[in-house]
């Protein structure tokens, strides 16, 4: 049997941890006198914690010093994380855990790919962590997506060619990352949003056995 490797991104693929980078972010604009939305929330998607809080300075057309950044940086992630406390394998997305227990049972190799320096605990909080084979997150890349560096580690790690590799993601330049890097690029998330990935899902329930036993082949 062929073996590939499966390579997803965490946040709003496996978890919605989405919801508490936006209450964390609120909290940040909110302190510095100005309102952020949900809209303004996807400007952030697949970005990197240092260009998210740019791109929030900017919405609020704030000048900052590099002390008062690193400040809020450092607030931001506390906030984020004390939310995260009580996270368990009910935060998991449907659908995700028949997926990573089928890939298991065809043998093929599993790896996160994911721009959160957070992925461990969110791994080990809802039970998901013994499902990857390797692991390459925040901490292992210096270029953020659509920079497929994430991605092309992953697949080293694996010891799995690029083109046989498989990316899951729910934003634009984790798809272009994908498809960059010369990887099947499947969006999970709207059609509009994500049309440039090979294959696209609302979510994982409606991903069934006979399309992941055609990704394998």
């Amino acid at each position: 049997m062929t073996t590939k490797a499966f390579i997803f991104d965490l946040d709003g693929v496996i978890v919605d941890t989405a919801k508490y980078h936006f209450l964390a972010w609120k909290k940040i604009a909110n302190e510095l006198g100005f309102e952020f939305t949900h809209e303004n929330n996807e400007l952030l998607k697949g970005v990197s914690r240092i260009r998210s809080l740019d791109i929030i300075l900017e919405l609020g057309k704030i000048k900052a010093s590099q002390e008062d950044k690193n400040r809020w940086l450092i607030q931001k992630n506390d906030d984020y994380l004390s939310y995260l406390v009580d996270m368990d394998e009910s935060e998991i997305l449907p659908g995700v855990m028949p997926i990573l227990k089928y890939l298991k049972e065809r043998n093929q190799l599993i790896a996160l790919g994911s721009a959160s320096k957070n992925a461990r605990p969110i791994l080990e909080k809802t039970g998901t962590l013994a499902y990857f084979d390797g692991i390459v997150d925040g901490n292992d890349v210096s270029n953020a997506k659509p920079d497929p560096e994430v991605f092309l580690l992953a697949a080293r790690l694996l010891h799995t060619k690029p083109e046989d590799s498989i990316v899951f993601e729910d934003s634009v330049a984790g798809i272009q990352a994908a498809n960059i890097g010369g990887m099947i690029s499947v969006g999970i998330g709207e059609a509009a949003t994500l049309h440039e990935a090979k294959y696209i899902f609302k979510d994982f329930t409606l991903m069934d056995k006979t399309f992941i036993d055609n990704l394998i082949k």
